[in-house]
């Protein structure tokens, strides 16, 4: 299985939004890539960043990944459904959660990305999506996408590219199941 790249897309932490406990920084405003290539390394994609590292980022939470096939569901629920909508940095198009196992590899490119575990969407996605459900929604529907760690630094592709599944261990929960095991 393959996945299609859409997007690739990037940005460092900004102040979001102002609440009473002050501001509120964030890299999830994502805005797509428009060079030919990116390098990814071992804790992100060049050009991007995360503000909280204790909740985000890391290196089990390199690269989020999320599906474009998802996009018809939320558009039902009058989400803006475009590359960046959900703070990913990949937006794909061939397979969902149901479908993708922690553990799988993707080589992209150069690099090499392991599926580590599903997102779990955080007040930050109900502020950028400006929709106070936005975080329920994720939750309930498992509709999540899912972070890569990176096994393989590399150069990547972003036009055109092909996230190609060199490995699967079919024991393995796939994503979808390993979040629901968690909520």
């Amino acid at each position: 299985m393959d996945l299609r790249l859409l997007s690739v897309n990037v940005a460092l932490p900004r102040i979001i939004a102002r609440l009473n406990t002050g501001p509120v920084e964030s890299g999830i405003s994502k805005i797509r890539v428009t060079a030919p290539s990116v390098f990814v390394g071992a804790l992100n994609i060049d050009g991007d960043g995360q503000a909280d590292l204790i909740a985000h980022g890391g290196p089990d939470k390199a690269v989020y990944a999320y599906p474009a096939d998802h996009w018809l569901w939320w558009a039902e629920r009058r989400f803006e459904t475009v590359s960046g909508t959900f703070g990913e940095n990949l937006t794909t198009l061939g397979a969902t959660e149901d479908q993708v196992r922690i553990g799988d590899r993707f080589r992209w490119g150069e690099a090499v990305l392991e599926v580590s575990q599903p997102r779990s969407p955080c007040y930050k996605f109900a502020i950028h999506t400006d929709r106070a459900d936005a975080p329920q929604l994720m939750t309930l529907s498992a509709r999540t996408g899912w972070y890569h760690r990176v096994v393989q630094e590399g150069i990547a592709p972003v036009a055109g590219g092909t996230l190609v599944r060199i490995s699967t261990i079919r024991e393995n929960p796939n994503v979808q199941q390993a979040f629901r095991a968690i909520f």
